[in-house]
């Protein structure tokens, strides 16, 4: 009996291994003169699960609310705030309209909000002040008519910096709310 659990422990082991290492497909098949907009289904098939949702979303990229005026704004996913504040500066309303009228006009797009702080201050504060910010973009979006069943806020605190600096310019860095489309994201072509 030891005998054959030896045998078979190497033989999983190899198993999972190669599992993990499934090789990627191309998320679409699009024939020769077909616009890539137009393919409208995906194959997934061998593709972990993120990637799999990723090819979903890129093949579902909408171009509905999507204006040569507000197309600037809706590639900017990043609203930066002021040390120690979660208030929403002027600057960032014009972002945040446009990617609230793409929004609307797209009732099957999904907006992850995370919270981010700089490095200074205890995880918890940083944390609480991580959902603050994500809060205050969640509310402008759904006082501009986002349903709340598109929007998630989530706060990383200070656990993900953009920026491993320890001056003033890594912290503003630091100090923001970024926009990540889970589901048909804007397509800016």
């Amino acid at each position: 009996m030891k005998a054959v659990q030896l045998l078979v422990l190497p033989v999983l082991a190899t198993a999972l291994v190669m599992t993990g290492c499934a090789s990627r497909k191309p998320a679409a098949e699009i024939q020769a003169g077909q616009n890539p907009s137009e393919a409208t289904s995906v194959s997934t098939e061998g593709l972990s699960e993120d990637a799999a949702l990723n090819a979903q979303n890129l093949a579902g990229a909408s171009s509905k609310g999507v204006t040569a005026a507000n197309k600037a704004f809706l590639a900017k996913r990043v609203v930066h705030f002021d040390y120690d504040s979660s208030e929403l500066s002027n600057e960032d309303y014009q972002t945040l309209q446009a990617h609230a009228q793409f929004l609307v006009a797209n009732a099957n797009s999904k907006v992850a909000l995370t919270g981010h702080t700089d490095e200074r201050g205890t995880r918890e504060y940083n944390m609480a002040l991580g959902e603050r910010r994500a809060k205050a973009v969640e509310s402008f979006l759904l006082t501009n008519g986002v349903a709340a069943t598109q929007l998630e806020a989530v706060s990383y605190g200070k656990e993900m910096p953009i920026n491993p600096g320890h001056d003033e310019n890594a912290w503003k860095e630091n100090r923001r709310v970024e926009i990540n489309y889970e589901a048909v994201p804007p397509l800016l072509k």
